[in-house]
């Protein structure tokens, strides 16, 4: 056996692998406590200590000072279980009938819009309530609904999401088979992690949040979805049709939109 002793700076081996690894431990510093703050101005990299504060997963709050930084654009505030609205009454679908007399120019008389609008007949009614307080809280803005919904009370939400889920859901304008579907729509694209649409907008089962989409207008869906890729609707819980629509394609929009309206042609794959 060898009486060469191994750690030491005789060693060119030893040396070597601490200097190496002196060296990349620097370069790491540089990196994560010089360059990444000058490039992210954001709270969490501004500083060393804010730095390495956020690379440890210490919560923000903590190294902000007690107040947690407030992010640029308003989020939902609506926590979506399967239990919401899952059980209401017909006093509650009664009063909801009063109240969508002002929403039938957009909406119509019976849920089905004639004016680009959501038809709302047969809609989940936790998606309606979740929608109306976003309009109402600022989390989602449009030019009329935004006014519309900011004199609502919570119970006047409740109603009208109990009414327009109770209409019937109209039968498809335009039998489209399934078999049809857009991959888009019936198998996502997995490399670019997009998930099939039917796993959170499934007519058998659905995620809770998500709505129902056969027979949408395929102008409105398709504004909805161009509005989560650019960033200008931001009201989807866990930026999760955000991350999706950012990495769809325009013509697999177009696609998945004129599918959902039914309005598919023989062109579409």
């Amino acid at each position: 056996m060898s009486d060469e002793r191994l750690f030491t700076f005789r060693n060119r081996w030893f040396t070597v692998s601490v200097v190496g690894t002196i060296a990349i431990a620097a370069v790491s510093a540089l990196i994560g406590f010089v360059w990444l703050p000058s490039v992210h101005r954001d709270a969490p990299f501004t500083g060393i200590l804010n730095a390495i504060c956020s690379a440890a997963g210490v919560p923000r709050d903590w190294y902000a000072g007690g107040t947690a930084v407030e992010p640029k654009e308003k989020l939902t505030t609506v926590e979506m279980t399967p239990q919401l609205l899952d059980k209401v009454s017909a006093n509650s679908i009664g009063r909801g009938a009063t109240l969508a007399l002002r929403c039938t120019m957009c909406h119509g008389e019976r849920g089905m819009s004639e004016a680009n609008s959501p038809n709302l007949a047969g809609q989940y009614a936790s998606v309606i309530y979740k929608q109306l307080i976003d309009f109402q809280k600022g989390a989602r803005n449009n030019a009329v609904m935004s006014p519309m919904a900011m004199n609502l009370s919570d119970q006047d939400m409740r109603d009208l999401a109990a009414y327009y889920a109770n209409l019937p859901r109209p039968p498809a304008q335009r039998k489209v088979s399934d078999a049809l579907a857009p991959a888009i729509v019936a198998h996502g694209a997995p490399m670019r992690n997009i998930a099939p649409c039917a796993a959170c907008h499934g007519g058998i089962d659905s995620k809770a949040g998500s709505p129902w989409l056969d027979g949408l207008p395929a102008s409105y869906t398709k504004a909805q979805m161009v509005a989560f890729a650019n960033g200008t609707r931001t009201n989807d819980i866990n930026e999760v049709m955000r991350n999706v629509a950012r990495n769809m394609t325009a013509e697999e929009i177009d696609a998945a939109a004129m599918y959902y309206a039914r309005e598919l042609n023989a062109g579409v794959k």
